[in-house]
């Protein structure tokens, strides 16, 4: 007899392109070739060490043994309390914070908080592999917006308002952004919070980049510059790559007390409380100062300038320059229906393919962003194997 069918909901959920692609490059590397691998965001610094020290104290503390609040400990929200007033220029009360397993799991919780079967929600292109897939769990059905390098990768209100309907329920809004690394104006931000006011729509906003911006942009909250969203407003954050902490695990949701109260409901019965010492390492990072980030970001921009250098001395690629988080994300379509390598691919995959198979370089095709001809590069990864990376692609490229 055949087994029974899985979950259709579950069923529908695809792969992770990012993951599947840095899965690829490792096993090929794993095997010995030389691959160098541009696809997974994380950054490829270690964790700075008093966060580690703290880690190490909290293991021996035999109170982090056992059970602690699913929303959180009471220490870690005071500290992330002040860590949004000192970073995103507001403060949230103690009940207005749940700490999530990641920044994935805020995004999941604050979906299917809000979210009812056939709400739809806004969903400015290209987007994050993940938010869509957390839309569809929580019932909800993706609203793709489009955007290019013409508009800077930013959704107008324009556009919002000829998509809302009466079924609108939400807006996904994330800057500094991944893939595109696109950074809002402080006045864009405020007229998109303003909108979502006058028409009673959610907005969930991923602010996880805040600290990486570059070229004198700023991360603005739209919880701090549009107050009257308080009860309308999740926000999403965590400690993985503001401070190279992407395996630990710790994320936070903020928001209006109610939903914060229903998504820790909902997190009691999915996880318990997150692991007690990964939170008293995230103390240690979101209580500390600025100093490790600092000199991240400044890495990350020496590697960001010089893969945009890089990229566009490739004939036929055109580039936005990012202007904030870890990621390029250059227009490739010129390269389609082109045969290289005696090859021609017709599509992203197909050349993300191809340049892994040749070149032995992990890129993520743009259509697992909603961005077909697109494709993304992260520039968190060491000086030597970006340049020589990029030589690869572009001899490839340019063969």
């Amino acid at each position: 007899m055949s087994p029974s069918p899985l979950s259709r909901r579950i069923s529908a959920i695809s792969e992770s392109a990012t993951m599947a692609v840095d899965a690829r490059a490792k096993a090929l590397k794993a095997a010995g070739e030389p691959v160098i691998g541009f696809g997974a965001g994380e950054p490829d610094f270690v964790t700075p060490a008093h966060i580690v020290e703290a880690a190490v104290a909290a293991c021996r503390d035999a109170t982090n043994h056992r059970y602690t609040p699913a929303g959180g400990l009471p220490a870690l929200k005071d500290a992330l309390a002040d860590k949004t007033e000192r970073d995103s220029a507001w403060r949230p009360e103690a009940s207005e914070i749940l700490v999530t397993n990641g920044g994935k799991h805020a995004v999941y919780n604050a979906c299917a908080t809000v979210i009812d079967p056939g709400d739809e929600v806004l969903l400015p292109g290209p987007y994050w592999t993940t938010y869509p897939e957390s839309i569809a769990l929580a019932g909800g059905v993706p609203v793709v917006l489009t955007t290019d390098t013409a508009s800077g990768f930013r959704v107008t209100v324009e556009q919002l308002e000829a998509a809302r309907t009466e079924r609108t329920k939400a807006l996904m809004f994330v800057s500094p952004s991944n893939p595109t690394g696109a950074v809002y104006p402080a006045d864009e931000i405020a007229a998109i919070g303003r909108w979502a006011v006058e028409h009673g729509i959610w907005v969930i906003t991923d602010e996880i980049y805040e600290h990486l911006v570059y070229d004198g942009h700023e991360h603005h909250s739209i919880r701090a510059l549009v107050p009257e969203i308080a009860d309308t407003c999740l926000v999403v954050n965590g400690v993985a790559n503001t401070y190279a902490m992407t395996g630990w695990r710790v994320g936070w949701l903020l928001g209006p007390a109610h939903a914060i109260r229903a998504a820790t409901n909902l997190q009691s019965h999915a996880t318990s409380n997150v692991s007690n010492v990964s939170q008293m390492a995230a103390l240690a990072a979101v209580s500390g100062g600025l100093e490790d980030v600092v000199m991240m970001r400044e890495s990350f921009d020496r590697r960001r300038r010089r893969m945009v250098e890089m990229l566009r001395s490739i004939d036929g690629v055109e580039l936005m320059t990012p202007q904030g988080a870890f990621y390029a994300f250059p227009d490739l379509s010129a390269f389609l229906g082109r045969t290289i390598a005696g090859n021609t691919p017709e599509t992203t995959v197909d050349l993300a393919a191809l340049v892994l198979d040749e070149a032995r370089v992990a890129i993520v095709p743009g259509e697992a962003f909603g961005a077909p001809g697109y494709a993304r590069l992260s520039f968190a990864l060491g000086d030597d194997d970006l340049g020589e990376g990029i030589t690869r692609i572009a001899d490839l490229l340019n063969g």
